[in-house]
């Protein structure tokens, strides 16, 4: 049986990272590719009751290395039980962030050193990494006002940073793009859904059956 693939969307707020995952499900599954649809923090029982820990309350509420332990816990159970079986079964697993996000969030934006990310990610989740990662670019505002008018104020502590946190996360993407071309593939989130999902299949095409 030949193994499946690993494809992560990454980006900042309001990128349309959910709704494409979803829009790139369904158009592999068009083409008879059977595809597992997750997300982080989650995607299994453990790590969504994580999720709740990390995604509720202030902002304060924990701190960057607190935060940073949390993810990877939540991760290695999500690989564990999710990710790992679903590859090894052949089907395609498409997940909404995944390790970059971290390493963006916490890592760069939030002072942690990424090697120790790393680290952790090699511990918990044996250092699997996506065979394609999707990281959805636009500028911080424009992504910034998308989330709001879609949360209102059920935004989450990692919605409700301020704009330098939210700057220095995009920038961090860029960043690990432009040092990683041979997985990351930079779509621009600014186009519409449909061109986006087009953009998407056009970059998975050498990944292709």
């Amino acid at each position: 049986m030949t193994k499946g693939r690993f494809l992560s969307l990454e980006g900042g707020e309001g990128a349309g990272k959910s709704t494409q995952v979803r829009a790139l499900a369904a158009a592999l599954a068009e083409r008879g590719i059977d595809t597992v649809v997750t997300r982080e923090p989650g995607g299994s029982e453990g790590a969504e009751a994580i999720r709740a820990l990390l995604m509720q309350g202030d902002t304060t509420r924990w701190s960057a290395r607190a935060e940073a332990l949390l993810f990877a816990a939540a991760r290695a159970d999500h690989v564990e039980k999710v990710i790992r079986p679903a590859l090894d079964a052949g089907r395609w697993v498409i997940c909404d962030r995944y390790i970059d996000s971290t390493r963006a969030y916490q890592g760069v934006a939030g002072g942690i050193d990424d090697a120790a990310i790393l680290m952790l990610h090699g511990f918990g989740a044996s250092g699997l990494l996506p065979d394609r990662t999707f990281l959805l670019t636009l500028p911080a505002d424009v992504g910034a006002a998308r989330a709001a008018a879609r949360d209102g104020t059920a935004a989450d502590r990692f919605a409700r940073r301020d704009p330098g946190f939210h700057g220095a996360v995009t920038a961090a993407f860029d960043a690990f793009a432009v040092s990683d071309p041979e997985r990351f593939r930079q779509i621009d989130a600014t186009m519409p859904a449909s061109a986006v999902t087009a953009a998407m299949l056009d970059a998975l095409a050498d990944l292709l059956p």
